[in-house]
């Protein structure tokens, strides 16, 4: 057996352990009865270190001097830079860390469930000061390893390759126009009607939509499925794929977007190639990557005109609304299309997205570098909100700094990525776009297979054989350009 074999049998069994405690956490958010938390966090904790163990195991470094000696194809070197990178990722932190971090994590997230709920500021703050001293310690370690800032440690490891530098200079440009385009939106909307869908939308109708809207969009229900959580999510693994949502019995578009949102990123987990299962290399390319898949499904798709035509007579059957104004085409596209200034991040329009976005970036980035005292950010959050969109979140955790599962799991980092994916989300569409000249026209007869193979083949079969810019690249013709995107938001909002 080679050494390049013995490398991915290694890592194989590493996916498999993986598996094992995805799955395990789908169940924590979704199954677990309460008082079974402490005894899963241990669980997950104990599993975390042994896949720690086994991937800093002290045979590896040898296994890797060795396989690069070895004659291998492309595909090969390029699935063994992958594996050293994650090995390299691993070998930098201590055991105890790994655990500390779990074990907090754990604490942290099952009981913010209910902490939000009660907005209960008071009680969140200890263990999310936990999480953060954690993670300030591991991006100190990352940071000192790799030779690049705290937050710069932390953020390669969602989106490799980024930098603050690159961030600030893509943000900084943003906020030049989105203030404007806003205050414009908002005042082109005083000329746009529509009507609000009345409820109550029963649970079970919800779901039963929903499931109907995942077909259309090509989820695989032999493996994956949909369930209930506090806050959505897409989990698994891409031969069981498990995302979740949370119904609103007011307002089932709300829902309904979050599963088709969780949705793209599910058919880009099941879609990733076969041939490179359990290997790095055979992964979603990088968070933003994932999330201009959840966003093209979300945004780009889903809240056309064309698509509008797809979704109101699915909606208005199974909520039996056939003669209801509300639930004609044009109505739940401009319903869709609405842009209002809110406090929730995931029921955030195109337009006031991405304030929501670089208002978390600020506020984690100084946290990590230590400017920023956990006790300190529901003041700067109510400062930036009002700052960015004129908001107050004064006393309001629940609608403010508690609102997202986040920084409970110690995902620091993460959050860059939601604008930067809608930014590729929009390079992408314009690129179909131009590839099938008749896209809008299938999109209209519910014919989306030529659509979702030009994904397949540009961007969810490449999985990690690519940088995140060759794959930009070799999908649109240029790296990342946010032109398309404040072109795709003009020409939607104005």
């Amino acid at each position: 057996m080679s050494y390049y074999e013995k490398l991915a049998n290694h890592f194989r069994k590493l996916s498999r352990l993986s598996h094992l405690g995805s799955i395990c956490g789908w169940d924590q958010a979704t199954m677990m009865p309460p008082g079974g938390n402490q005894a899963r966090g241990e669980a997950l904790a104990e599993l975390a270190v042994v896949m720690h163990e086994m991937a800093t195991a002290p045979q590896l470094a040898d296994w890797f001097a060795a396989a690069k000696q070895e004659e291998l194809s492309d595909a090969e070197r390029v699935s063994l830079q992958a594996m050293e990178r994650n090995w390299r990722l691993d070998t930098v932190l201590p055991a105890h860390l790994v655990e500390a971090k779990a074990l907090a994590a754990s604490r942290c997230e099952h009981a913010w469930r209910e902490q939000r709920k009660n907005n209960d500021w008071q009680g969140f703050l200890p263990n999310l000061t936990e999480v953060i001293q954690l993670a300030r310690e591991e991006a100190a370690i990352r940071a000192e390893a790799t030779g690049t800032s705290a937050y710069d440690a932390l953020l390669d490891l969602y989106e490799p390759g980024m930098t603050c530098a690159q961030l600030d200079a893509l943000f900084g440009d943003l906020v030049t126009w989105l203030p404007d385009l806003i205050r414009t939106a908002e005042e082109k909307q005083k000329t746009r009607t529509f009507t609000v869908p009345q409820g109550p939308f029963p649970t079970e109708k919800q779901k039963e939509l929903s499931q109907s809207v995942m077909a259309l969009l090509g989820f695989d229900f032999n493996h994956g499925r949909l369930d209930v959580s506090a806050h959505p999510f897409c989990g698994g693994v891409p031969t069981d794929v498990r995302i979740t949502t949370r119904y609103d019995e007011a307002d089932f578009v709300k829902t309904l977007l979050g599963v088709i949102h969780e949705s793209g990123h599910a058919r880009y987990e099941q879609n990733l190639p076969r041939e490179w299962s359990g290997l790095p290399v055979g992964q979603a390319r990088s968070m933003g990557v994932h999330e201009s898949q959840s966003l093209f499904f979300e945004m780009q798709l889903a809240r056309s005109r064309e698509f509008a035509e797809l979704l109101a007579p699915m909606a208005a059957k199974v909520f039996a609304r056939e003669s209801d104004p509300a639930f004609s085409a044009d109505n739940l596209h401009r319903f869709n299309t609405r842009m209002k200034r809110g406090y929730i991040r995931v029921n955030a329009d195109e337009v006031t997205y991405p304030a929501h976005v670089i208002l978390r970036y600020e506020i984690e980035r100084a946290l990590i570098e230590g400017t920023l005292a956990p006790a300190d950010i529901p003041d700067v959050w109510h400062e930036k909100m009002q700052t960015y969109l004129g908001l107050s979140t004064l006393d309001n955790y629940r609608d403010g700094c508690m609102q997202d599962i986040h920084w409970t799991g110690g995902a620091f980092g993460y959050f860059p990525t939601y604008t930067l994916g809608a930014m590729y989300a929009a390079q992408l569409f314009a690129a179909v776009d131009r590839s099938i000249p008749n896209l809008r026209e299938n999109i209209l007869r519910g014919e989306l297979t030529e659509l979702f193979n030009w994904l397949k083949t540009h961007i969810w079969q490449k999985a990690s054989t690519l940088s995140t810019d060759e794959l930009i690249r070799s999908a649109t013709g240029e790296s990342l350009n946010p032109a398309y995107f404040q072109r795709h938001l003009r020409a939607r909002y104005l």
